[in-house]
């Protein structure tokens, strides 16, 4: 509709006013067609620079929900120069704008795989709204919070894990007195804490993880309770942090508990709009597939994620770019589950699927998918060793290797941990074809580099150390 050149302005305009303000699966693309028409429009008439950015923000925006991400960029980087230009000017007026923009900006340059300028954008952010929070607490101190939660979340991109869980306490420290008087803040203070957990788990501090998660579930039940169409997608993905942090606890039974709650939610939301919630029951499936062989029980668990393949499947089939990548991650985890059921050759049926969706995607969108490839060829030459298929499982790690060595000369703190993994696996693999001497610098280089990680990071890289020096001694090794 928004496309079709005899469509009245008035119309239009309309409809927009009609919009949900927040993602919508379903009216995302058509909301960003939208938007586009509109802007174009209004910026051919409008001579005033502040409403000309205000447009361009709203528009990268609706790009970026829609997943047009190359489109959403130039629409937010317009629009910081605007708010940049005005708050030269007249910085009480216009650095809230700016900030703003600087979030936005940071959000689309991280969608497109761009780290350091979506961190150098969000760091900008903060600085702002810690100077416009100084001055005026009550009405910037929510703003903070929210830039001080997407700073910890690239930060965490970059493994600087420390400094992550550092800003995701400060967004829960602004936003506990907040809530306590404004019940309208709860659901930024459930958000927070949700990430909050995650940079704590990152930290091998699950307790504290676990500690956070149960408070941000007792948040969303209570708003859920109130407004259950509003906030039980909300409740159910963190009813799945809080299964996937008693997993790392030790505690399955829990963890399956916390799920199925989860999936049954998600059922609900799902049978009733499933164009919107189909994709979150994919993802609790998931995640209750890997709970499932936590407790001895492959065939359900091979059950639960091929029903998640078979939702992906249908809603990559008429939206291939939104989920294309869920599917090709599902695919990855069902070749996991068959393997377990001792059926390697559908395993690596499954896993090469995953490997073709990838290798088209990085090819398209390097940034954003050269990781998702390198972990799909990784798995592939497990399978393939797993057939006796060594020589194409070398390959198959080799190619991994290449991958992981570029991508960790840019982001060291996330990339050396999984090229410490794959380099443990050639390790193996070449001394199976008995070329040991080799082996050996290869696992030496992978001990290398998780005695570093051990030593800068956390007890979390330990395991994976210990491995490697077990892979280390004569006999075979452990992938």
């Amino acid at each position: 509709l928004a496309t079709r050149p005899g469509i009245a302005l008035a119309v239009l305009e309309a409809i927009q006013a009609h919009v949900p303000d927040r993602r919508h699966v379903d009216l995302d693309t058509g909301i960003a067609a939208l938007a586009q028409r509109l802007a174009d429009h209004r910026l051919s008439t409008s001579n005033d620079p502040a409403e000309n950015a205000r447009i361009l923000t709203n528009l990268g925006i609706r790009l970026s929900y829609a997943g047009l991400h190359d489109q959403a960029l130039p629409a937010t980087q317009d629009a910081v120069a605007i708010y940049r230009q005005l708050a030269a000017d007249h910085p009480e007026t216009f650095l809230p704008g700016l900030a703003g923009a600087l979030n936005n900006q940071s959000q689309v340059l991280s969608d497109q795989g761009r780290r350091e300028g979506a961190l150098a954008a969000i760091d900008e952010a903060v600085t702002i709204q810690r100077q416009l929070a100084a001055s005026r607490p009550g009405t910037f101190l929510p703003g903070l919070a929210i830039a001080l939660n997407n700073q910890s979340t690239m930060l965490s991109a970059f493994r600087r894990l420390g400094d992550a869980l550092a800003a995701a306490d400060e967004a829960v420290s602004i936003q506990r007195p907040l809530a306590a008087d404004r019940p309208d803040a709860l659901p930024d203070l459930a958000k927070s804490l949700n990430n909050q957990a995650l940079r704590l788990s990152n930290l091998g501090r699950r307790e504290d993880a676990l500690a956070a998660i149960e408070e941000a579930i007792t948040v969303y039940r209570r708003l859920a309770a109130d407004r259950p169409d509003a906030y039980l997608p909300d409740l159910a993905g963190m009813l799945d942090n809080q299964s996937g942090t008693l997993i790392d606890l030790g505690r399955p039974e829990d963890a399956l508990a916390a799920v199925d709650e989860s999936v049954t939610i998600q059922r609900r939301l799902a049978a009733d709009r499933p164009d919107t919630f189909l994709v979150n029951l994919a993802r609790a499936l998931d995640n209750q597939s890997t709970t499932l062989i936590d407790l001895g029980r492959p065939e359900d668990a091979l059950a639960t994620v091929s029903e998640a393949v078979t939702i992906y499947r249908r809603l990559a089939a008429s939206r291939p770019d939104a989920f294309q990548p869920n599917l090709a991650g599902a695919l990855n985890n069902q070749s996991n589950r068959l393997s377990d059921m001792g059926r390697p050759e559908d395993a690596l049926a499954a896993i090469s699927e995953a490997l073709i969706i990838h290798q088209r995607l990085a090819g398209e969108q390097p940034d954003a998918f050269l990781p998702d490839l390198a972990l799909s060829l990784h798995n592939q030459s497990g399978m393939l060793s797993r057939l006796g298929r060594r020589k194409d499982a070398l390959a198959a790690i080799d190619e991994a290797i290449t991958i992981r060595r570029q991508l960790a000369d840019a982001h060291p703190g996330a990339v050396l941990p999984v090229l410490a993994s794959s380099l443990n696996n050639r390790s193996v693999l070449l001394k199976d074809l008995d070329r040991p001497k080799e082996a050996l610098a290869v696992i030496g280089e992978a001990i290398t580099i998780q005695r570093r990680l051990a030593a800068e990071g956390a007890d979390v890289f330990l395991p994976g150390l210990a491995m490697s020096l077990s892979n280390q001694s004569p006999k075979r090794g452990r992938r």
